[in-house]
């Protein structure tokens, strides 16, 4: 990618993440003028006295005869700390001392932008040590919420801060290098977003700054230090100290979230052996929690309350007695329930990908994953996902497979995997895999998608692909078919096929290509 489309793209990003904080802190505002109850704003010495704007709301009535629960609420990348007040007041309702803060950085706050990194998990528990000392608030009852930013500085605090008993972490990441980096492949369009908040609401730093810059210019030599980085601020990483802790921990994302795609959120779930609930539904990037951000009734919202309920206050709302996976498909209907994670797809059918397929890089092929945020957010609103004529891709650049139509409706529900023979011209490359819901005038639907990036291969020399597409629940009508789409070039990613170059998939008889498609047992 050139210097001057990163800055058109940086640019044109920037722009629309002024707007959206913008919109949402005037839509908050007024909720903070006709509070209840009474909001201190105050101001908390944070890791190395940098200053962390915040707010408090205490319950009804507290006049330092009792002591409350906790929750500690970070904000999200690039919002004020009046995001979170409209919850606020009504947890402080149902008996909560919360405290919400502008996290460094950004804003009002002191002190450069850290990406969840040490200072910020130092500031969190500076926050619980001033909470505790200046409010009504019980020691032993202490919670963190937050919305993607504030979802992962609470999922880490959590694994170093012992007295954080109880965590909802909201469209937010535990393995930061799986989300904008899956597949080997930079998420140009998610970075470039990120990028473009922090510079208008906040203050970058030089190492963040080199951050974006080598992630943007593709600086091979720079990728250890970009995971090493990526994991010190991964919650993946400290998994065993949650456990360790018995830290009950609520995982809500949307199946289109664009910055922190759903496969990671369920891989850290299975991780985790103490109290725990995952939910998942339509939607984009905290797309799903946005109402309830304005006071308006919301799911997400609700059973973040309910899971602070029982695990801080003690109350029996049958919270613990539900299954544990909640999943609401992108199609029209209600939640469903499972034991874990690994049984949502539990009868996996395989689609084969017989015989030999050659396309040419460079091009855009006419399927991709849509644009950031837009796509999921139409398809969340309206069901209308990225589409493409499968009939009319060019099969020079686009190589295709297709079920035969399917008798009866399938509900594909999970993490589907493709397994493939490669064969490249060029000793790097990019690919972008596409599992399409086709009806009967070859309009594909988009169901699932992910790229995936190759360096230091042999040229001409074949290889085994395996990929996890993004996790998702979709109903293909009785009639349809499904597809799998693999080109070269998406404007969601950064791809990194020389100029010319070719890819060869192919099924040998010993080590055959398929795409494996979970279903819900019926």
């Amino acid at each position: 990618m050139g210097p001057h489309r990163k800055a058109l793209r940086t640019t044109a990003v920037g722009a629309v993440s002024a707007t959206l904080v913008a919109g949402t802190a005037l839509g908050i505002a007024p909720t903070a003028q006709a509070a209840p109850h009474p909001v201190r704003f105050v101001d908390i010495s944070g890791d190395g006295g940098t200053v962390l704007k915040a707010n408090v709301v205490t319950p009804a009535g507290a006049d330092g005869t009792r002591r409350y629960p906790l929750l500690v609420l970070p904000t999200s990348w690039g919002l004020p700390q009046i995001e979170y007040l409209a919850q606020a007041q009504k947890l402080a309702d149902s008996g909560y001392v919360v405290v919400t803060y502008n996290v460094r950085g950004f804003w009002q706050s002191g002190g450069e932008i850290e990406v969840a990194g040490p200072p910020d998990i130092a500031d969190a528990s500076k926050v619980i040590d001033w909470a505790l000392a200046h409010t009504p608030s019980d020691a032993g009852r202490v919670g963190m919420a937050g919305v993607s930013y504030g979802a992962g500085i609470s999922l880490l605090t959590a694994a170093h801060d012992r007295r954080v008993r109880a965590v909802a972490s909201l469209s937010g990441w535990a393995d930061l290098i799986g989300s904008i980096y899956a597949g080997r492949t930079q998420h140009v369009q998610a970075a470039a977003l990120l990028d473009g908040a922090s510079i208008v609401t906040g203050r970058q730093g030089a190492e963040l700054r080199q951050v974006f810059d080598d992630f943007y210019g593709s600086v091979l030599a720079k990728e250890p230090e970009l995971i090493a980085w990526g994991k010190k601020r991964s919650a993946t990483t400290y998994v065993d100290r949650i456990n360790d802790n018995g830290t009950a921990v609520l995982l809500a994302n949307a199946w289109g979230d664009s910055i922190f795609p759903p496969n990671q959120y369920a891989d850290f779930y299975e991780k985790l052996t103490g109290p725990k609930r995952l939910e998942m539904r339509p939607g984009d990037h905290a797309t799903a929690e946005l109402t309830g951000l304005f006071g308006l009734p919301n799911d997400v919202w609700k059973d973040t309350e309910r899971w602070f309920d029982h695990h801080l206050r003690g109350v029996d709302n049958g919270i613990d007695r539900e299954q544990p996976v909640q999943l609401k498909s992108r199609a029209a209907g209600g939640y469903e329930g499972y034991p874990d994670w690994k049984s949502v797809g539990a009868d996996e059918r395989k689609i084969t990908l017989a015989g030999s397929r050659t396309i040419h890089t460079n091009v855009n092929s006419g399927a991709d994953g849509g644009v950031v945020f837009l796509s999921s957010i139409l398809d969340q609103v309206a069901q209308l996902p990225p589409t493409a004529s499968i009939p009319l891709l060019p099969r020079r650049w686009a190589a295709v497979w297709q079920s035969e139509p399917y008798a009866t409706a399938r509900q594909v529900r999970g993490t589907a995997r493709l397994h493939t023979t490669l064969t490249p011209t060029e000793e790097s490359g990019t690919l972008v895999a596409y599992l399409y819901d086709v009806g009967p005038l070859g309009l594909g639907k988009l169901v699932s998608h992910a790229p995936y990036t190759f360096h230091g291969r042999t040229p001409g020399k074949p290889f085994g692909v395996d990929l996890e597409l993004y996790s998702t629940a979709y109903d293909v009508p009785a009639g349809h078919r499904l597809a799998l789409v693999v080109d070269t070039v998406d404007p969601l990613y950064i791809e990194h096929n020389p100029s010319g170059a070719q890819l060869t998939f192919s099924s040998p008889a010993n080590d055959p290509s398929y795409v494996s498609v979970p279903l819900r047992e019926q």
